[in-house]
C-alpha cells in the first residue's frame, strides 16, 4: 500500500531531500556542524524543554565520535544557568503536538536566544541566529515561556555525585517530586531485573514510603545494554495505600515520557565493581538534589570489607558482538558507545 503523508508532510520531505542534495554540493559535512558550540546549543534545548535524561547519552555519544567530551560538570553548569521554559508532559501540562502547534523548536530558540552560540552553524549552511532571524517574531503561544518567566528557574536535568555515584549520575529534577528532592531514607535492594521482578509486587516485600528503592545490574554491561528499566515501579503493597513516588536508584536509563524522583546513570554501574554492587537492603542513602549529592551513609571500612567478602566479577562472553560489546562498551558519562568510535 502506498504511504500517503499530509500536505506539511509531504512538504518536510521534500525540502529535507532538497537539502540533503545542497549540503552534498557544498560539502557540507558533519563536522562542520557537530562542533563543541553546537553541541552546547542542544544541550540547552535539552534542558530548557525538559527533555529525556536519554537525550544526555545520546548527545555524550554523538560528540565523542568527533573528539568533542560533554564533562558531567559543565553539564551541570548549564543546567544551573538554563531554565525550562516548555510545559510539555512529563514536567507540564501540554503534549508535544501542542509544542509544534506553538512554533516548535524555533520558538524555543527565540527564548532562548541571549543563551546560545549564535555562530555555531546549521545543516542550512546559515548560522543558529541567521535561521532564528528568518523565523520571524514568532506568534502568542502558552506551550513556552517567556526566558524571564520560565516554568523552572533551572534546567530538567541535574548532575549528582557522591561516593554511591564517583562518576557521576543524574536526575530529571523537572519529573521529580519536590518534597522528594532532599531525602535520607532505608535502602530496598533489587540485585537485578529479574530479582525485581519476583519480588516487586509481593505483599510480604519488606518496604515503606520512605525507602529508596535500589536497582542493580542494569548498566551498559550489567544487562547487557542499559535498557530502559530505571523506571521502577512502585510496589503493588505502597501503590494500594496511594503512594505515587519514591526514590528510586539505578545505574539504567528510563523513557523520557517517565515521571518521578528517579536517579540514573550511576557511574561506575554495579556490574564493573560501582559502589552501587555492594549497597545491602537497611543502608542508609541520602539524595539532596540541592548539593548535588548522592551519598551511601557507609563507611569506607565497611565498603572495603564488603568488596573482598564479595568481589564482582564482570561480565565476559567468549565470542561474537557481546564478547564485542563487553570488551568495548563506555559508561554512562561516555555515551554508552564503543570506545574505538570515539576521536582522541
Amino acid at each position: 500500500m502506498a504511504a500517503s503523508f499530509s500536505v506539511p508532510t509531504a512538504l518536510s520531505v521534500a525540502r529535507s531531500g532538497t537539502l540533503a542534495v545542497q549540503m552534498a554540493k557544498t560539502k557540507l559535512t558533519p563536522d562542520r556542524i557537530i562542533t563543541e558550540k553546537s553541541v552546547e546549543n542542544a544541550l540547552r534545548v535539552l534542558l530548557a524543554i525538559g527533555g529525556s535524561t536519554n537525550g544526555v547519552i545520546h548527545l555524550t555519544a554523538i560528540a565523542g565520535r568527533f573528539g568533542i567530551d560533554i564533562a558531567l560538570e559543565r553539564l551541570d553548569q548549564l543546567g544551573r544557568e538554563t531554565p525550562v521554559l516548555v510545559d510539555l508532559k512529563p514536567s507540564g501540562q501540554w503534549y508535544m503536538e501542542d509544542l509544534h502547534r506553538a512554533g516548535g523548536v524555533m520558538t524555543i530558540l527565540r527564548e532562548l536566544k541571549p543563551l546560545l552560540h549564535l555562530d555555531a552553524m546549521t545543516v542550512t549552511g546559515r548560522t543558529l541566529g541567521e535561521e532564528i532571524e528568518a523565523s520571524g517574531a514568532g506568534f502568542a503561544q502558552e506551550v513556552v515561556r517567556p526566558l524571564s518567566n520560565p516554568l523552572y528557574p533551572q534546567g530538567g536535568i541535574a548532575v549528582l555525585r557522591g561516593n554511591l555515584a564517583p562518576g557521576g549520575a543524574i536526575i530529571k529534577q523537572s519529573a521529580a517530586d519536590a518534597k522528594l528532592m532532599k531525602h535520607e531514607g532505608r535502602a530496598v535492594v533489587f540485585e537485578n531485573a529479574e530479582d525485581m521482578a519476583a519480588r516487586m509486587d509481593r505483599d510480604d516485600l519488606d518496604v515503606k514510603p520512605d525507602d529508596i528503592l535500589v536497582l542493580k545490574s542494569i548498566g551498559p554491561k550489567g544487562a547487557p545494554g542499559m535498557p530502559e528499566a530505571g523506571y521502577l515501579p512502585i510496589p503493588k503493597k505502597l501503590a494500594r495505600q496511594g503512594v505515587k513516588d519514591m526514590v528510586r536508584i539505578s545505574d539504567g536509563r528510563m523513557s523520557g515520557t517517565a515521571a518521578g524522583t528517579i536517579v540514573l546513570h550511576v557511574t561506575p554501574e554495579s556490574a564493573i565493581g560501582g559502589p552501587l554492587a555492594w549497597v545491602q537492603t537497611g543502608d542508609r542513602i541520602r539524595l539532596d538534589v540541592e548539593k548535588r549529592e548522592l551519598a551511601l551513609l557507609v563507611s569506607d571500612e565497611e565498603l572495603a570489607r564488603r568488596k573482598k567478602e564479595k568481589p564482582v566479577t564482570e561480565p565476559k562472553a567468549a565470542r561474537g558482538y557481546l564478547k564485542l560489546f563487553l570488551e568495548n562498551v563506555t559508561q554512562a558519562d561516555k555515551g554508552v558507545d564503543f570506545g574505538f568510535l570515539r576521536k582522541g
